[in-house]
């Protein structure tokens, strides 16, 4: 079995990610123009009528931009999953544009099974109306998506220490939020409990709680103005050389590029099958 994996975009610019396996898969979260997101798939040789679902973590419009088009019941009609306070804030927000979804609850905790999916989510602390991450089990091994949380509790530790995939976030450095030009405040928001994750708070998870069960880990949601993709990379791996990890060979590490498509990564249920991306 193959399972399939694409990051379409990830940063406040939007946030969207692919996961497919037997010719069919899913969407985490919607934060890329319904075009685009048809376009790239397209490209990949995938239908919209292939993804069975849209999992969203919460109600910001960086991830939920196009869930109109791509759930609207005029449009692609893709069921919508997310908590009810999630999609109260969905209602609220103006990405609708009047437009009804294909709304479905998800309750936190709760697995479900589509097709060759199990799907469960869990609660992070952020400042959206409700906020998850999923684990997701497929094929044979597990992904975990972890993206705008400003701690990590002792429920996600146990989820991040499940996966074999992992994608997480790694949003700031905090030397550049601190020297940066935001407002004291917007500083104070994004570095606190219910805000983003820093590469120093990421780096030293990944390096303390490192299992050989996990395979790969991308870095996501990393921050125009208070980080780049190689200040990320850079602060992880050198936390991960110091308790002897390697990169490379005991774990694979990516620092996602800010609002642009990956390659698809094709992988079997034993390990990456395709080329290393990692250079």
């Amino acid at each position: 079995m193959e399972i399939k994996f694409k990051c379409l975009s990830s940063g406040s610019c939007g946030n969207c990610y692919y996961l497919g396996c037997n010719g069919r898969g899913i969407l985490i979260d919607a934060g890329v123009a319904h075009r685009t997101t048809k376009k790239m798939l397209k490209n990949e040789n995938i239908d919209l009528s292939d993804i069975f679902g849209i999992f969203i973590t919460h109600d910001h419009t960086d991830h939920i931009k196009s869930i109109g088009g791509l759930s609207g019941k005029e449009k692609d009609n893709i069921p919508a999953y997310a908590t009810s306070l999630t999609h109260k804030g969905i209602r609220q927000s103006k990405v609708l544009k009047g437009r009804e979804i294909n709304s479905r609850i998800l309750e936190v905790h709760t697995p479900i099974r589509i097709h060759d999916f199990i799907i469960e989510s869990f609660s992070v602390p952020h400042d959206g109306t409700d906020n998850v991450g999923y684990r997701i089990l497929v094929g044979g091994v597990c992904f975990v998506f972890a993206t705008d949380l400003g701690l990590i509790t002792e429920e996600i530790a146990q989820n991040l220490c499940q996966a074999n995939y992992l994608i997480m976030e790694a949003n700031y450095d905090s030397r550049m939020l601190q020297t940066g030009p935001y407002t004291r405040e917007l500083k104070a928001r994004i570095a606190s409990d219910s805000g983003h994750l820093s590469n120093e708070t990421t780096a030293e998870f990944l390096s303390t709680h490192y299992t050989p069960r996990l395979k790969y880990v991308w870095l996501c949601h990393i921050s125009k103005d208070n980080n780049t993709p190689e200040v990320a990379y850079s602060t992880v791996k050198k936390s991960l050389d110091k308790k002897g990890i390697h990169v490379g060979t005991d774990v694979r590490l990516c620092a996602l590029p800010r609002g642009k498509e990956t390659e698809m990564y094709i992988f079997s249920e034993d390990g990456l099958s395709t080329k290393d991306l990692i250079d």
